[in-house]
């Protein structure tokens, strides 16, 4: 999926706050100076893809805050997952940053959702354990892919992530927590063209 180019321009200020913000994410990560070096074209593919799919998440999710229809207990267990996702989002702008490109944000893109997704807890449910099944499966394959090394070890954490995230869902769903004793890696086409599904 390509990733619209962007140009930015920062004040001083603002390019402060942004810097710490990155920072600070990096840290989140674990990321190291060798971490943040420059990395091949593809795994930096990866990394806007992954921002993309954290992008469709915190849409998602806020959203589905937002629509009144969670009762307290999916309602407590995402706005956890919310802030997560926010703090993955955060830590893989770093890494593109870093590789001197700009990393997409929420105004690059918008997404769409099925017709009434957001009119009952059970359309909720059913497509927030979708998209988190596609983050795990995202983050599975970047690590079986990038040739980083020092890149797997932080994307591997937050595939770790998004799998305790399903399986929150699902318990706060009444769905059964554990899934497959070998979660499936998605290749970037597969990804690229489930993340499709949902822009308009």
């Amino acid at each position: 999926m390509a990733m619209p180019v962007q140009t930015v321009t920062f004040d001083r200020a603002s390019l402060v706050r942004r810097g710490g913000a990155l920072l600070a994410g990096g840290a989140a990560l674990g990321l190291v100076p060798a971490a943040l070096a420059a990395a091949p074209d593809e795994d930096l593919a990866y990394a806007r893809l992954l921002i993309g799919v954290e992008l469709l998440e915190v849409d998602f999710q806020t959203q589905a805050l937002a629509s009144g229809k969670l009762d307290q207990r999916a309602e407590r267990v995402l706005k956890g997952v919310l802030a997560q996702e926010e703090a993955h989002l955060t830590g893989l702008s770093v890494l593109v940053t870093n590789a001197g490109q700009v990393p997409a944000t929420a105004d690059d893109v918008d997404f769409t959702y099925p017709k009434g997704t957001f009119a009952s807890a059970t359309k909720l449910a059913k497509l927030a354990a979708t998209i988190e099944t596609l983050a795990l499966g995202a983050y599975l394959g970047a690590v079986e892919n990038v040739q980083t090394p020092s890149w797997r070890l932080p994307l591997g954490q937050i595939a770790a992530s998004e799998a305790q995230h399903v399986g929150a869902l699902a318990a706060a769903a009444g769905r059964p927590v554990l899934g497959r004793a070998f979660a499936p890696s998605l290749q970037i086409d597969a990804v690229s063209a489930a993340l499709d599904a949902f822009e308009s």
